[in-house]
């Protein structure tokens, strides 16, 4: 039996609240590449993978979208 890991999708209040940023310097983070992007959950939701946020809170300082490749790899 297998079974697969549940990877949540997390809101912005949520990132906001575990990270501790404001929700400009998230978005100008995003924009720079030094934090994850959102996901589009549906027209008019999106949300950020667990997994990808941890990757962030793990290395915060250095991180960049190409850490998330590597990990996938």
């Amino acid at each position: 039996m297998t079974f697969n890991t549940i990877d949540p999708f997390l809101r912005l209040p949520r990132v906001l609240a575990c990270t501790g940023l404001s929700r400009a310097t998230l978005y100008r983070k995003i924009a720079a590449g030094t934090f994850p992007p959102q996901h589009k959950l549906a027209e008019r939701c999106c949300g950020w993978r667990a997994s990808e946020v941890d990757a962030w809170l793990r290395n915060p300082m250095t991180f960049t979208i190409e850490d998330l490749e590597r990990e996938d790899a």
